[in-house]
């Protein structure tokens, strides 16, 4: 069963990367003496279609060690992703063969036997880890219902008292684990009574494997992942939509091209045979107000200088991702990555935030900087809260520790908000007015209210979502297979590909949208651009309800707060990075435009 998973400007990037390399340094085998003994970690149970609702392990009477559990060091990670590693009573030993051994003889109460079947019911799977290598196994299993001699026979439930540890080895280091049930062993636990006693077991063998490497050993986990017709799939289809991109945004550019180069040379026209006030009509009557300071620019800026700090964190994360500077299969790896570059890349944030503010003439900075540090966290903190609580009141491990949470906190507060701050300090101090091709009259022109439907803002930001949603939609499902399901997403060449062009067609479709505005005489582009890019968020949302309810099996109150809810933030995640870049593609076209034709 597969398994989850200038100099002073460039400081955070290069302490991210060295936070990277020293946090997720791959666990490497270690090399055992014969007989040396070998711990068997138990980390989580879980139903199989909610990866995300977990338990502990010993929230069932299984067998456990004498005294109190010792637990095992875990890292960031892999807390993050709900482990809580214990060590077993299982007793291995390198190289030994052990045909049977009992682990331990229980006396099952009613509510015991109660916990037991209900987990079957439900298709709890385990989680272990033997030098750092997961194996997974269902607790039991369901036999279906049946209709025999006209009476409905009800289904039998069997659980799985024997536990088969298939070890492979290379040398005097593990290079493979796995773990098996045994079906002749199954105990029928359906009608079983009050104080049933059931005989937990296991046996071991090792197996010689000399043509796998220690330092590849985990690389299986990835390997199988995706089947090699389904791997060509991937790529045929990836390459195909790169392609459609490709062509849809060269035929879009010729046009705009065009379309603009008619403007230039009317518009030159006109002003060499002007007469009265005639010459001037379309976007160049909007020379008075389209660089007019957007509505609540605080907010606008901070959302733009959060946008683009995401951009950056995404693009780290892949590159780090493709360079192996961490494992994919590495748990948690990932998501620790994500909190890391984030952290050090807000600087990035509060420099881009602070600039655009000061160069639209903001006087109230401090607040600015402020807003940039809270627009993307406080939407988090809030879901977070929520999921959280869910978690908790359901006794799961999906519930961080205060501790964590804590960390977590620190890490945002000591280096992520002074990072802010600085980069908003250098933004403001470093920014100039911005440079405006003409100036803007202080009466605002009104607009016109008879446009059609479709040039209105909602069609069109439908429109401006649709095309780049449709540009990763193949790699969407991909990923969400990965990131709520059981698969291991390692092909980030494609995502790569994938991110690229998404950020290529989200800039085209923006500044082509932003000139049909412009031409119906509407001077309102800086907040619609923003939007506009950013609404294939909302696409990638209400993707995540199909696929919910007609691609997954995730079904409960636990999964559902926690896929709606980070989804909900991964969405607003995208809406402020394509935004930014929309918005920052229609600013270098809005004043192209009206350079080129030098009104003053």
């Amino acid at each position: 069963m597969p398994g989850r998973t200038s100099c002073f400007r460039c400081t955070p990037i290069i302490l991210g990367a060295f936070l990277l390399s020293f946090i997720f340094k791959e666990a490497c085998s270690k090399p055992y003496a014969q007989h040396e003994p070998i711990p068997v970690i138990v980390t989580k149970i879980g139903p199989f279609n909610n990866p995300t609702e977990t338990y502990h392990y010993y929230s069932l009477p299984f067998c456990r060690s004498s005294g109190k559990a010792k637990t095992h060091k875990q890292n960031l990670g892999e807390i993050l992703v709900g482990d809580r590693k214990v060590v077993s009573p299982y007793e291995l030993t390198f190289l030994d063969n052990v045909p049977w051994r009992l682990l331990c003889e229980k006396e099952l109460s009613a509510s015991e036997l109660k916990a037991f079947s209900d987990a079957i019911d439900e298709e709890f799977y385990f989680e272990m880890f033997i030098d750092n290598l997961p194996m997974w196994g269902y607790i039991g299993e369901e036999e279906g219902e049946a209709l025999l001699l006209g009476h409905l026979e009800t289904s039998r439930r069997y659980l799985y008292p024997h536990l088969h540890f298939s070890l492979g080895y290379n040398r005097d280091e593990i290079v493979t684990v796995n773990v098996s049930t045994n079906p002749q062993r199954k105990v029928d636990i359906t009608t079983a009574a009050d104080g049933t006693e059931v005989t937990f077991s296991y046996s071991v063998e090792w197996i010689n494997e000399p043509h796998i490497s220690p330092s590849n050993r985990i690389n299986r986990y990835s390997d199988n992942r995706f089947l090699p017709s389904s791997f060509e799939i991937h790529w045929l289809s990836i390459i195909n939509s790169f392609v459609l991109v490709l062509l849809l945004t060269a035929f879009l550019s010729i046009i705009l091209m065009r379309v603009l180069k008619n403007d230039f040379t009317r518009y030159m026209d006109m002003d060499e045979d002007a007469v009265g006030g005639n010459e001037e009509s379309g976007w160049k009557l909007l020379h008075g107000d389209v660089f007019r300071t957007p509505a609540n620019l605080n907010i606008f800026s901070a959302a733009v200088g959060s946008g683009i700090q995401l951009v950056c964190t995404t693009g780290l994360l892949l590159i780090c991702s493709l360079m192996g500077v961490f494992k994919a299969t590495k748990r948690g790896s990932i998501l620790t990555a994500s909190i890391i570059l984030y952290v050090v890349t807000s600087f990035v944030g509060g420099f881009v935030g602070a600039r655009l503010y000061k160069q639209l003439g903001g006087k109230s900075w401090a607040w600015n900087i402020i807003a940039t540090a809270l627009v993307f966290p406080t939407p988090l903190t809030m879901v977070f809260s929520w999921v959280n609580s869910v978690a908790w009141s359901s006794q799961s491990t999906a519930a961080l520790p205060w501790h964590t949470v804590l960390a977590i906190f620190s890490m945002w507060a000591l280096i992520a908000f002074p990072l802010t701050v600085l980069g908003g300090i250098l933004g403001r101090n470093t920014a100039k007015e911005m440079e405006k091709p003409c100036r803007t009259n202080k009466v605002p022109r009104e607009i016109p209210t008879d446009a059609p439907w479709y040039r209105k803002a909602p069609a069109q930001m439908l429109i401006a979502g649709f095309l780049p949603f449709s540009a990763i939609y193949i790699e969407l499902h991909y990923i969400f297979a990965s990131v709520w399901g059981h698969k291991i997403y390692t092909l980030f060449g494609i995502l790569i590909l994938a991110y690229i062009m998404l950020l290529i067609v989200t800039s085209f479709i923006t500044v082509a949208l932003v000139y049909f505005q412009l031409a119906m005489e509407d001077h309102r582009w800086w907040w619609r651009s923003f939007f506009s890019g950013g609404s294939a968020g909302i696409f990638i949302y209400a993707y995540s309800f199909f696929y919910y309810f007609h691609r997954s099996q995730m079904d409960g109150v636990l999964q559902g707060s926690f896929y709606f809810g980070y989804m909900a933030i991964v969405s607003y995640a995208f809406t402020l990075m394509l935004g930014s870049i929309g918005f920052f593609s229609s600013l270098l076209f809005v004043h192209h435009i009206y350079n080129v034709v030098k009104i003053n």
